[in-house]
């Protein structure tokens, strides 16, 4: 069973004077006896952080929350414990129904004795959840190389269903939170004397405080429109377990809506940023990707860079705290402190954005391809790739593996599908990112708009065609399951029996692997 990372990183670290009170110690060696949950014989294991105490029996696991307060959280009366119990709960029940269960008192009875959901009055309250093994913890998934493209896409998706029914909140958000972020987080690193080199501290400060005055209208935009909403707010892989097969978000942040009423696309950056400090870009481009195909939130991407700099650089700051308490694992850590700071510098520089098209008949692996070079294009999680078959399955107002009838397949519709196509490749290439429109393109007027796409926007231009022998191209659309296109043989033969006209962009030989494919367009110049 997790206990989530130590502590939320987004406020300083100042412990008041108040310590943990007697009463709870007491409460600590009843809850440490199987007896208190009604067997003597169980075996009760014990995990610790700064703020909670988990015991584990059997299946179960227990949660209790020390009578500690810090400058970002106050668990200091057994009032104020009660109610983010409640809170945690309420908020676990919609972010993993299964996973969370119930809130439990320990009571003092009349004969003075402790008991659990007893009669007395109430000393304690504990959360009742149900216990996995850490090794199902999505960072230790990542680290034994066990994060798949379907365990991640399902991650998106369950990050953009929470979003999308997370309540808006608009007193909360905005510029003025994330430059208070920023300040706070400038305090926090020029405390860390001695982890950090003269400077650094400083310039990383100047770097986030011009990124924000850039993006400052836009947060405040953003949250007007609904997109600051009450989210998880601790979004990393360490809060994402696999149970019963499925991705779930856990341990969201209950006891403070100034952290945890955010940009959603903030909130999504923390997985994003550390997908990418551990060196799985082709996940963090695929959750990045699936989750805008899923909610279509492109309207942020310009304030993305920033969201994800401020992410790394919390996490250098509380790093180096760490670090600097442990004298024994100064070094290291304080090197991963460093590291942390590097990425928050390097997540600010603006990379030059240029637009991709890939066409072809069905068969010829666009997706594939683009899946392939995505993630080393532009700024990070990569380029933004726009479907002609994830558009049109959510203009039907359907997810992207679903199949559609051919009254989705009308030229009205086929219009809307390739206006949206433009209209969203330029609005990533307008917010500094790069684009990869994947569509057949069949019709020369379709590749003169993606073309004229990229003029407009003012970015460098790559067209590709992609061909492969009938037989090659109906092998591979048979083998398909679970695939986001509707394309069969029927389909292929009559894309195959129209004349596409003149074709000028780059012919490259679909039948070749992915990474020869992949090498080949990396080395084609852009126009």
């Amino acid at each position: 069973m997790s206990v989530g990372p130590a502590p939320p990183e987004a406020k300083p670290q100042r412990p008041d004077s108040r310590p943990p009170t007697p009463a709870q110690d007491e409460t600590i060696a009843f809850l440490a006896r199987g007896a208190s949950y009604g067997d003597a014989g169980a075996a009760v294991e014990r995990i610790e952080t700064h703020v909670s105490l988990i015991f584990l029996v059997g299946a179960r696991a227990f949660k209790m929350k020390r009578a500690v307060t810090f400058s970002y959280l106050d668990y200091g009366t057994l009032a104020l414990r009660r109610r983010y119990c409640e809170a945690e709960l309420a908020l676990g029940k919609r972010l993993a129904p299964t996973l969370y269960r119930t809130l439990h008192a320990v009571t003092r009875e009349a004969s003075g004795a402790l008991a659990l959901d007893g009669k007395g009055e109430p000393v304690e309250f504990l959360l009742e959840m149900r216990r996995f093994g850490e090794a199902d913890l999505f960072d230790k998934l990542a680290t034994r190389g066990l994060l798949t493209p379907t365990l991640m896409r399902e991650t998106a998706d369950a990050i953009a269903g929470f979003h999308a029914a997370a309540e808006p909140d608009p007193g909360h958000g905005g510029s003025a939170a994330i430059r208070a972020v920023i300040e706070d987080c400038d305090a926090n690193l020029r405390r860390a004397t001695g982890v950090f080199e003269a400077g650094q501290a400083e310039a990383l400060h100047a770097a986030l405080a011009a990124a924000w005055r850039q993006a400052a209208p836009l947060l405040d935009r953003r949250r007007t429109e609904g997109k600051v909403r009450r989210c998880h707010g601790d979004l990393h892989l360490r809060n994402i377990c696999l149970l019963d097969g499925k991705p779930t978000l856990f341990d969201g942040i209950e006891f403070s809506a100034e952290i945890a009423s955010i940009d959603v696309l903030y909130d999504l950056a923390f997985l994003l940023m550390d997908l990418h400090h551990r060196k799985h870009d082709e996940l963090g481009n695929l959750v990045f990707n699936r989750y805008l195909d899923r909610t279509g939130d492109t309207g942020g991407l310009a304030a993305l860079p920033l969201f994800l700099a401020l992410r790394a650089a919390i996490r250098a700051h509380v790093t180096a705290a760490a670090a600097l308490q442990h004298p024994d694992g100064a070094g290291a850590g304080a090197e991963q402190a460093r590291a942390y700071l590097a990425l928050a510098r390097e997540l600010l520089r603006p990379r030059a954005p240029r637009l991709i098209a890939i066409g072809g008949v069905s068969g010829t692996g666009k997706s594939s391809l683009a899946r392939a070079v995505a993630p080393e294009l532009g700024p990070v999680p990569g380029a933004r790739m726009v479907h002609t078959d994830v558009i049109r399955k959510r203009l039907s107002g359907v997810a992207p593996e679903t199949r559609l009838t051919v009254a989705a397949y009308s030229r009205e519709m086929n219009d809307r599908v390739y206006g949206s196509l433009y209209t969203e490749a330029e609005a990533a290439l307008r917010a500094g990112y790069a684009a990869i429109a994947d569509a057949v393109f069949l019709l020369p007027e379709e590749r003169a708009a993606i073309a004229a796409t990229a003029r407009s926007a003012g970015v460098p231009f790559i067209g590709i065609w992609l061909e492969a022998p009938e037989d090659v191209l109906a092998k591979r659309i048979a083998a398909r399951h679970g695939d986001i296109s509707d394309a069969n043989v029927e389909v292929l033969r009559l894309q195959l029996s129209h004349d596409p006209g003149a074709i000028d962009w780059h012919r490259l030989d679909a039948g070749r692997a992915i990474d020869d494919l992949a090498a080949a367009v990396r080395a084609l110049p852009a126009t």
